[in-house]
């Protein structure tokens, strides 16, 4: 082990005796009292050294023969601390890419305060490469969520749209301007190899009729606004069939809609939401019949800010659910719709629940233990909630020694 201070936590001293680690109320912690030579010890902490080294160290500064494994396992246990050679063999396969490291180091840091435990986040990191996904529906928002999944290091991102590239579909992050014309599906593969960090080998062009399995996850983006606003049961029977999780995002009018997370026999699916809203207006078929009759002669609304927030937001969901990061045991969009309406873009979220005569059978989940690609839950940083305070505390009882960890 190479033990090292999260480099995404700025520190600081708030006073002499008291070193400050990050500044938001989510990830500072606080750890006092720390003396002179414990705090200059600090530095050692790089990731550079292993503990032999380190505790040669200790002792010629003076300190205890104890204390340098008595602060690596308190910063270890208060989510501080960071292992430049831990993950696993994908992790030491990933270093060996230099290119790709520097492409996703920014994200390996963000990972590192969400996966606590040291080498934890390059392990997930690592575990993103054999994870194939797929996005169906390639507008303002398929495209940019497939290039997000891309960039964050997912191994395989499988594009799925007919028809070819509108004026309207252009925007920044997404299918660019070049691609106006094209077939759909040719242009959003070469926007998700040209945002991987490495190249991928290519592929042909998949057989649309294929029956797909191996998805770690499908991502249901349609351009269609009605497909956004009430998800047709039928488009994702084979999904439920197949045990494969989906989640829905997409833009209706000038309202972004992300969620739900469907976890087949977990949690409530797209007939559970349209059960749920027949019984809640008896009209709803009614309105929907007509609404698929009179298909728009007009591009749908699609806001180009608004669909980049939800293709972020999306992808936000996506990667937590992949890298097997939840909170209070649930995915964060399981079971949520999350709206955000123009102007104003305040993300809300909207309960869906299982409906008890849905044939998924998620109403029979009286206690929810769900994961992410792994396939079972894991505890996380990501559980604990924001505090309202300027730091928080994780480690009550103080431990005989000159130091003590306040979280």
């Amino acid at each position: 082990m190479h033990p090292r201070v999260k480099p995404a936590l700025r520190r600081g001293w708030r006073d002499l005796n008291t070193v400050q680690f990050g500044m938001t109320p989510a990830h500072a912690m606080t750890l006092g009292p720390v003396d002179t030579v414990t705090g200059t010890f600090l530095d050692l902490l790089n990731g550079t050294r292993g503990m032999e080294l380190l505790r040669e160290e200790a002792v010629r500064m003076g300190l205890p023969e104890d204390h340098a494994d008595r602060l690596v396992e308190r910063l270890s246990d208060a989510g501080l601390l960071d292992d430049a050679t831990g993950g696993g063999a994908g992790a030491d396969a990933l270093r060996e890419r230099p290119h790709a490291v520097d492409r996703l180091r920014s994200d390996l840091a963000s990972l590192s305060l969400t996966a606590p435990a040291p080498g934890d986040a390059e392990r997930r990191l690592a575990a993103r490469r054999g994870l194939r996904v797929q996005v169906r529906g390639v507008g303002r928002v398929g495209a940019a969520l497939a290039a997000l999944l891309s960039a964050a290091g997912v191994g395989e991102v499988d594009v799925r749209d007919g028809g070819c590239v509108e004026p309207w579909d252009v925007a920044p992050g997404g299918l660019p301007p070049g691609s106006v014309g094209e077939r759909r599906s040719d242009a959003a593969r070469r926007l998700v190899r040209d945002a991987a960090p490495e190249r991928p080998p290519r592929r042909g062009s998949p057989c649309p009729f294929r029956d797909d399995t191996g998805f770690a996850l499908v991502l249901l983006t349609p351009r269609d606004d009605l497909a956004v606003h009430s998800p047709d049961p039928l488009d994702s029977e084979p999904l439920l069939a197949a045990g494969i999780p989906h989640l829905y995002a997409g833009v209706v009018e000038a309202t972004g809609v992300v969620g739900p997370l469907v976890l087949p026999g977990e949690t409530p699916c797209a007939e559970c939401l349209q059960r749920w809203r027949v019984e809640r207006d008896p009209t709803w078929p009614r309105l929907l019949a007509q609404w698929r009759s009179r298909r728009p002669r007009t591009p749908p609304a699609c806001d180009v800010a608004l669909a980049t927030a939800v293709a972020g937001t999306a992808a936000g969901h996506a990667l937590a659910f992949l890298d097997g990061l939840s909170a209070a045991g649930a995915p964060h969009a399981a079971g949520v719709r999350w709206e955000a309406a123009l102007p104003g873009l305040r993300w809300r979220p909207r309960e869906v629940a299982a409906h008890p005569d849905c044939p998924c059978g998620a109403a029979g989940q009286a206690v929810l233990e769900l994961s992410g690609a792994a396939g079972r839950s894991r505890v996380t940083m990501a559980e604990q909630r924001p505090s309202a305070e300027s730091c928080h505390r994780a480690n009550r009882t103080r431990r005989p020694g000159t130091w003590r960890a306040h979280v």
